[in-house]
């Protein structure tokens, strides 16, 4: 099962090349048409268009859309090994996460008093994939977070199915979900956003999902908040001749099995190494599971094994792409992180998978995508907060910024601003403009 795959060179790269790697599209126009279709019927129709498009797109009739209850059973219904294991994962994230938490804070001097306060969002809708795997996991990284920020309401929407997933519906429980909805696709973000009778309607709508998520969340913004714009998973192996061509192969395979277009990249400086990826992905492609489907990841557009001049070359690489998952296995990997301004999430030396992130570490798995770490980071506490400036001036405050104020106001031609502040002073006191 040879790979149709060979190691390019970074300065040889054609600007078509260019292009596909850097300008990574998540297929989200092509959709858009028929997402909004979906979007507005569900606006307008409710649970009744819910459930006609669960039974064209995930083939199932759904009788409860709301499936809290059966959530809470499927923790008994789920092994003890597994169930821990789910109990380790959200430990270990809500620790994580409450050291993201900001406190409010408020200074004085010179007559002003200024701070800020930090609130949490009311009600949130936390999409967790489903379908072709189950994604227990997605539903720890979003939940998770949102109860540590003080969220009142989270609710989880998820593809329904004959049997739903007990993994994931113990793990949605678990991680602190007040509710549960068995809807999926680009219908449960129209859902979560609009409300129907049996979904409650919500303030923000975060976590990641295919195409159809990715455009319904963009065509539901403005309506409701979204955390982001997140497409097929990325992982970009910055590497040189010190790194474990064994690794590096596995950590590419794990995160290719996840979608046929998602972004598996190696850049390194190192012939040997480069030529020994290749080799380890032939060799262990047919042994996966998902073999199919990440042999379709390792190929498209987006993916590679690339090899620079210079380890300088290949770090202005990995800023250029921006990988939702960077991982470094080079020596000198803190000299190199340093480098590094544009990456979702960072996984620093040989024994340190993207996996263990996904699952287990403390960190989000949730992350910008398709360059998006140029602009912002993952999903965090601060994904659920809304912040507030304070301030209080005492009377000799406001003298003394009086003069700046009216100055400034009268130069914009806002004659009421600078009268605010003349009004709080006599005709024979301070306040007027010099």
């Amino acid at each position: 099962m040879n790979l149709d795959l060979e190691v390019r060179s970074v300065g040889d790269l054609r600007p078509a090349e260019r292009e596909a790697l850097f300008e990574r599209d998540a297929g989200v126009a092509a959709v858009r048409s028929d997402v909004r279709e979906i979007v507005d019927r569900v606006e307008s129709e409710g649970d009744v268009a819910v459930r006609e498009f669960s039974r064209e797109f995930d083939g199932c009739e759904v009788g409860n859309i709301d499936v809290t209850d059966e959530a809470e059973r499927a923790v008994d219904a789920v092994d003890d090994d597994v169930l821990a294991a789910i109990g380790t994962a959200i430990d270990n994230v809500r620790s994580f996460h409450e050291r993201q938490r900001p406190a409010d804070w408020r200074a004085e001097e010179g007559g002003k008093e200024l701070g800020r306060r930090f609130r949490p969002i009311e009600r949130v809708g936390v999409y967790v994939p489903g379908g072709a795997a189950a994604y227990p996991s997605s539903a720890i990284m979003g939940v998770v977070p949102a109860a540590v920020a003080g969220v009142d309401h989270v609710a989880v929407a998820t593809p329904p199915a004959d049997e739903m997933n007990p993994v994931t519906l113990a793990a949605i429980h678990e991680a602190g979900a007040d509710r549960v909805y068995a809807v999926g696709g680009a219908q449960a973000v129209a859902a979560l956003a609009y409300g129907t009778d049996t979904v409650n309607a919500v303030q923000k709508v975060v976590g990641p999902g295919n195409r159809w998520v990715t455009a319904a969340k963009a065509a539901v913004r403005g309506d409701v908040e979204i955390d982001f714009l997140a497409g097929p998973s990325e992982i970009l192996v910055l590497a040189d001749g010190s790194a474990e061509p064994g690794y590096v192969a596995a950590d590419l395979l794990a995160q290719a099995e996840h979608d046929p277009n998602a972004s598996v990249v190696c850049v390194t400086d190192s012939e040997s190494v480069a030529a020994a990826v290749l080799a380890e992905l032939d060799e262990r492609l047919p042994e996966r599971v998902r073999a199919d489907t990440a042999r379709e990841a390792l190929e498209h557009d987006a993916s590679g094994v690339f090899l620079a001049r210079s380890m300088p070359e290949a770090v202005l690489f990995a800023e250029e792409y921006a990988a939702e998952h960077l991982s470094i296995q080079a020596d000198g990997d803190e000299a190199l992180l340093d480098r590094i301004t544009n990456a979702g999430s960072v996984f620093l030396g040989p024994y340190t998978p993207v996996a263990a992130g996904d699952y287990a570490s403390g960190t989000n798995h949730v992350l910008p995508t398709g360059g998006g770490a140029r602009l912002h980071g993952g999903l965090s506490v601060d994904t659920f907060l809304r912040s507030s400036t304070v301030q209080r001036l005492s009377r000799e405050g406001l003298d003394d910024l009086a003069g700046t104020i009216t100055t400034l106001a009268e130069a914009e031609g806002l004659e009421a601003h600078a009268e605010s502040v003349r009004a709080r002073f006599g005709a024979d006191e301070s306040g007027d403009a010099e």
